[in-house]
């Protein structure tokens, strides 16, 4: 879906609608526009539109003049759609209005499609979502269940991939979403490259808890931080939870309850997350046999690593190598 020709980037088509949030429609622009190869050209171009062009209302105290109208989408090989709080019958309703139908129905067969946070009620108004896993801010998902019964939402999560449709939650998990997309489509160097550039975390997996109770920590309390930054410099070395915790000088069930207020996942899933970014790392930027990268990463095993990346990505080490350094032997 990511591919493109050596001489044309892949377009990517905001939809701006009325009443929409600035922050998240600049969202796709920073992350895709910042995304380069090896020789500094653009990897993606990025065209905002609106069912009718000419100004867009947002919901805060100004507008935005909008050049393009819907005949953009028919050029898209990605549609993104960014929350709006006026969606209109959309919302109330679950259907299009007669003027978004028509926008949408330019869209090619096959474009990939993009919900930020509340732009998942369109997708889903559309029957882009049904019968298929989508997920949209926590505080919407049980309104979105209600209106689309066939959709199967799952309120927990940062965002959805499901191959072609892919929804996010709110605001920030827009961004994660958008990384995922260009990690998916260029590889880790690649979205590390635009998340260092957006002086943002590069990879937050999409099943990571989009609402955490108590994202930091009360006053006088300790962080994981230290633990986290000493765990991401001996990946390659066992690593137990006792390990972890006595870095914070606290017991192991303190320490995990802990690092799941502040993180959203548990200790041994963060592991997990941090050694497929590093094995994916070097399987792209480096000419490690796959055990070497198994090691290094802390997987232990070529087995071992075979079996995780299967489980996070569905492809073998071998073949995510080819994917983003084809001259490469197979290792």
């Amino acid at each position: 879906m990511g591919e493109t020709t050596p001489h044309r980037p892949h377009r990517v088509a905001v939809l701006a609608l009325p009443g929409l949030l600035p922050f998240e429609l600049g969202i796709p622009h920073r992350i895709f526009g910042r995304a380069k190869d090896s020789e500094g050209r653009p990897l993606y171009e990025i065209v905002t539109c609106a069912v009718a062009a000419g100004p867009v209302r947002t919901d805060a105290d100004f507008a935005i003049q909008v050049e393009h109208g819907p005949e953009a989408l028919a050029t898209a090989d990605t549609v993104v759609v960014p929350a709006s709080y006026e969606l209109g019958p959309v919302y109330e309703e679950g259907r299009l209005t007669p003027e978004l139908a028509a926008a949408l129905a330019r869209v090619r067969p096959g474009t990939r499609l993009v919900a930020i946070c509340t732009g998942g009620y369109v997708l889903a108004a559309a029957g882009y979502l049904d019968g298929r896993p989508a997920t949209t801010h926590w505080a919407s998902a049980d309104h979105f269940q209600r209106l689309f019964p066939t959709v199967r939402v799952d309120a927990d999560v940062l965002f959805v991939d499901d191959g072609d449709v892919l929804t996010s939650a709110g605001v920030a998990a827009g961004l994660d979403l958008c990384l995922h997309i260009v990690r998916r489509d260029h590889g880790a160097a690649v979205a590390n490259d635009v998340a260092r550039r957006t002086v943002v975390p590069p990879h937050r997996d999409g099943g990571q808890a989009q609402y955490i109770a108590r994202p930091v920590p009360d006053a006088g309390t300790q962080s994981t931080t230290a633990a986290r930054a000493w765990a991401l410099a001996h990946l390659h070395e066992p690593i137990q939870l006792r390990d972890l915790a006595e870095r914070e000088a606290t017991s192991v069930r303190t320490f995990t309850r802990r690092f799941r207020d502040e993180v959203g996942i548990s200790p041994g899933q963060w592991l997990t997350q941090q050694r497929i970014e590093r094995a994916r790392h070097l399987l792209e930027t480096s000419d490690l046999p796959v055990d070497r990268v198994a090691q290094d990463s802390g997987f232990g095993t070529a087995q071992s690593l075979r079996v995780h990346l299967m489980t996070a990505i569905g492809v073998t080490p071998t073949a995510y190598r080819r994917t983003f350094r084809p001259g490469l032997p197979a290792g």
